[in-house]
């Protein structure tokens, strides 16, 4: 499975993996290490009672590495939909946000932040050309920062691509974003 493949299946599953572990599978895909998140996924998913649609079930047996012992595991992930979003709000942009806008320049079209109902910042960035790459590259800035789990989506178009982004960015500021130059 390619990089942006395993990052496809992870923005899927934001809001339904815990944090605490969404944020290293993110690193680990980025990096290339394919057997780390195959082995952890599914076991997570197991044990959290997180169902999968039939292309997310498709992406998480790419993801997977033959003969690995963790594929059986994949049959044993029960079906499932994808869940209503929790409830989002503007959140006020600290020293992080802004660091973050400057990594973003050049890389995306837009970074916006926003806060769960549960406290939790997430920073969103639109139409990246690398958002696997840029996933990990956002999340090391904000550990740096001193936020212990980091919690960014990055996605390659200007649409959403889940209701929990959806949520999101309708509640989220906007950081920055790259004016269209205008022509003619």
């Amino acid at each position: 499975m390619s990089a942006p493949a395993g990052h496809e299946l992870l923005l899927r599953l934001a809001g339904r993996v815990p944090d605490e572990l969404l944020w290293r599978l993110r690193d680990w895909v980025a990096g290339g290490d394919r057997s780390a998140a195959g082995t952890v996924l599914p076991r997570t998913l197991l044990r959290h009672g997180i169902g999968l649609t039939d292309d997310e079930r498709a992406l998480l047996a790419e993801l997977v590495e033959p003969g690995s012992p963790s594929r059986r595991l994949v049959d044993a992930v029960q079906a499932g939909s994808v869940p209503a979003p929790p409830t989002f709000g503007p959140v006020e942009p600290d020293l992080a946000a802004w660091s973050a806008a400057s990594v973003v320049q050049g890389e995306a079209r837009e970074l916006l932040a926003a806060a769960r109902d549960d406290g939790a910042r997430v920073l969103l960035v639109r139409g990246a050309d690398r958002p696997h790459l840029l996933t990990a590259a956002l999340q090391r800035l904000l550990r740096v920062h001193g936020e212990r789990v980091p919690r960014v989506e990055v996605w390659a178009g200007a649409d959403a691509p889940t209701p929990y982004h959806e949520a999101a960015c309708a509640a989220a500021v906007s950081l920055w974003n790259r004016t269209p130059v205008p022509t003619g």
